[in-house]
């Protein structure tokens, strides 16, 4: 099954539809028929073509909860992705929260659950203690959102089955801060002004831009201008102003300046019209002895690009102790930056220039204020005059969504992870050859097999060594691909670029050149289409091995992918007379380790980690927070405990092992990890492109960064191709090796 974030992705496009007007009657017993299309009348299978190819939505009489009907999702092909139904309705209602109940039944499902939304807020209790998984009998589950009646300008909600397996759903009711939708006032709060301005929902007004010297200079200076006003004016901050259509409005005629002073004069007077902005006489001065990052205004106080009665202005409404926003909130404990309200115009795969610069600013705008980590990605102001000229020059859609990955790539973030789309899917490939490669002593090596058919491995064996794909060397393919490639760090890149782009193609063959035993010769390979379900994780275990056992009866071994907080007791009982206990961190932790396993294997009372976060009041500034630490269990494991990683260890896999390794029983062996930590913050680009970032800042104690760096390692160690050939695992026998030695 896809990640969480690729699946809300898909889902939440759905949203886009064109639904048929609902009622406040969502017919959530399911027993009103809509007889052409044999589904309850008011919902709607929205993404037949799109998402849900490969599965059936049908009535059930025999199967439901109450009444004469439920309706079943079910797999009914050979492709694993996901289905949903939904209801939809286009009404506004007065309260602060509202709640799906509905109830379930599965049978062998991979995830099941109900899914809500309320303008551009979404909920899904795939997640979490509600996701329903196996089969199960018919169960109550909710779904809880808050209802923002200024913004709220519709209600969408459903049912949803990801992966594979069976699910039913019936009874679905709908409740306004307790009380049921059919009984809920209607909302007499009008919508906010940034809501209610939909003057350039259909288009920019902004089809084409004649590219000059000049017209980039004016589109540079507004973008930095348009991105320091949302972010710090009081009338944005309080959803008076959609700034997407104040971008349309002011475009055109700052495109015509003739010079600066000219473009001053245009953004100062659009500046005025958003709203006077009083002198703050009790606003707070902050204390930045403890900033880790400063705000970069750009160009914005040049003295040679705007007049000095504009900066004075823009001066004003720097740090105004802004508390909420419109277009960013900030997580509570996590303090990560929620970019909200921001439009996807998901109807818009190719959209017009005006559009496509939006993208632009959007997204440069948030880096620029947003992220903690600008400080390692280079000149990020050199970045918005290189791709206005880019974003302009797009001719399709095609070249407009390999555009937006290249902006995406340039902040050397793994956790920005690249959209995707039917586009960017049929540019990449629909197929691959049935065989697993990584980079292993810089070559793409066969590591093993997707299909298990023997004419494949009677061609490719394990630790052969590709040198040319489809007649292009690797090394050429490689450079090509780079810049496509989103990755902290080299080891990441290395690690993504087989499976996004060099073991894909168009065409359903494959021919390779291969060094097999030291003899070069070229291989013909059918393809298989590729999913990423297939593809996705290089030897990952099955589903159902066991997430600690013994290696040996001195050593315990615990793989994080299938390790469950609810194991302690039994891990410690079956650890208790073991010499040491291996950790094998070349995977993404199933639950959070870091404090109760961590706890068990703690030694001595040095902390781990402290964070950078962002803050409303001062975009800008991320500021340095005390360390963090872990309590030791009142009976701490005494053994010797050795964490492996790689590549594969990510975020949640690296911020565990920093916790792990604070202990003076630990060491750490391995190779580069993906270098990406922090609490990732998604971002919504139009063309319903969707991407995210490293939302908050994870440093060591002493400062060291772990961004891009990835963990400290005790002991390096990578496999090699003999390795590989031999099947063996050298990490694994490295980490047995310490144990049993005592080092």
């Amino acid at each position: 099954m896809k990640p969480i974030h690729l699946l809300l992705t898909f889902i939440f496009s759905a949203l886009f539809i064109n639904y048929a007007q609902a009622q406040v009657d969502i017919n959530g017993d399911l027993e009103k028929i809509n007889n052409p299309r044999k589904l309850p009348a008011g919902w709607t299978h929205p993404a037949v073509t799109v998402i849900s190819d490969g599965y059936s939505v049908t009535l059930d009489s025999a199967e439901k909860q109450q009444g004469k009907y439920a309706v079943m999702i079910s797999q009914a092909g050979n492709k694993v992705s996901y289905a949903t139904v939904g209801f939809n309705i286009d009404k506004r209602f007065a309260g602060k929260n509202i709640e799906l109940r509905g109830y379930l039944k599965t049978e062998n499902a991979e995830s099941a659950g109900f899914w809500l939304a309320v303008g551009e807020d979404f909920s899904v209790s795939m997640q979490g203690p509600n996701a329903v998984k196996g089969s199960t009998n018919w169960k109550e589950y909710r779904v809880k959102i808050a209802y923002k009646e200024k913004y709220a300008t519709y209600v969408r909600g459903g049912a949803i089955l990801a992966g594979k397996g069976k699910m039913w759903f019936d009874n679905v009711r709908l409740f306004i801060d307790g009380k049921p939708i059919e009984q809920a006032d209607a909302s007499k709060i009008s919508l906010s002004r940034a809501v209610a301005d939909t003057a350039f929902i259909s288009n920019s007004g902004i089809s084409n831009i004649n590219t000059t010297p000049q017209t980039i200079k004016n589109l540079n200076i507004l973008a930095q201008v348009w991105g320091f006003v949302k972010y710090h004016h009081t009338e944005v901050a309080d959803g008076n102003v959609n700034m997407d259509a104040e971008l349309f409005r002011i475009m055109p005629v700052a495109l015509n300046a003739k010079d600066a002073s000219a473009v001053s004069n245009v953004l100062e007077q659009w500046f005025d019209k958003l709203g006077t902005v009083p002198p703050c006489t009790n606003c707070k001065t902050f204390d930045f002895k403890d900033t880790k990052l400063r705000p970069d205004y750009g160009s914005i106080f040049d003295d040679s690009l705007l007049t000095p009665a504009f900066r004075s202005k823009l001066t004003n409404i720097l740090n105004r102790n802004i508390t909420k926003h419109y277009y960013v909130s900030l997580t509570p404990n996590a303090g990560n930056p929620v970019f909200e309200h921001e439009k996807a115009y998901a109807d818009k795969n190719y959209p017009d220039a005006g559009y496509r610069l939006l993208c632009l600013f959007r997204y440069w705008n948030m880096i620029q204020y947003f992220y903690p980590n600008r400080h390692l990605i280079g000149d990020w102001n050199k970045v918005l005059p290189d791709f206005i000229p880019k974003f302009i020059a797009n001719t399709n859609a095609e070249s407009y969504a390999l555009t937006v990955i290249e902006l995406i790539c340039r902040i050397r973030d793994t956790h920005g992870f690249l959209p995707s789309n039917n586009v960017i899917e049929n540019y990449r490939g629909a197929y691959a050859p049935p065989f697993k490669a990584r980079f292993i002593e810089n070559q793409l090596v066969v590591t093993g097999y997707h299909k298990d058919s023997t004419a494949v491995k009677d061609k490719i064996k394990k630790g052969d060594i590709i040198r040319s794909i489809n007649g292009v060397s690797v090394e050429e393919l490689i450079k090509k691909y780079e810049p496509l490639t989103s990755a902290s760090n080299q080891a990441a890149l290395m690690r993504d670029m087989p499976l996004t782009y060099l073991l894909r193609s168009q065409k359903p063959a494959f021919e390779f050149d291969i060094l097999s035993n030291n003899i070069q010769k070229k291989v013909n390979v059918d393809a298989v289409k590729y999913d990423y379900d297939d593809f996705a994780v290089i030897n990952t275990p099955p589903r159902n091995s066991p997430g600690y056992y013994l290696l040996n009866k001195d050593i315990g071994y615990v793989y994080p992918a299938r390790y469950s907080n609810n194991y302690m007791p039994a891990i410690k009982k079956l650890f208790a007379n073991t010499k040491g206990i291996i950790v094998d961190m070349r995977c993404y932790p199933a639950d959070f380790m870091p404090f109760k396993f961590g706890g068990y294997i703690k030694h001595g009372k040095a902390p781990f980690v402290k964070f950078t976060r962002p803050n409303l009041e001062a975009p800008g500034y991320f500021f340095i927070e005390q360390p963090l630490g872990i309590r030791p269990d009142v009976s701490t494991y005494k053994g010797k405990v050795v964490v492996i990683v790689d590549e594969n260890a990510q975020s949640n896999a690296e911020y565990t092992t920093m916790a792990f390794q604070s202990s003076t029983n630990v060491t750490v062996i391995g190779s580069t990890t993906a270098g990406a930590d922090g609490n990732v913050s998604y971002i919504t680009l139009p063309g319903d492109l969707r991407t995210a970032i490293s939302g908050i800042g994870v440093l060591y104690p002493d400062g060291t960064e772990s961004q891009q760096v990835g963990v400290k390692i005790d002991k390096q160690i990578k496999p090699t191709v003999a390795g590989i050939k031999a099947g063996r695992d050298e990490l694994l026998e490295e980490a047995v090796k310490m144990v049993m030695d005592g080092k």
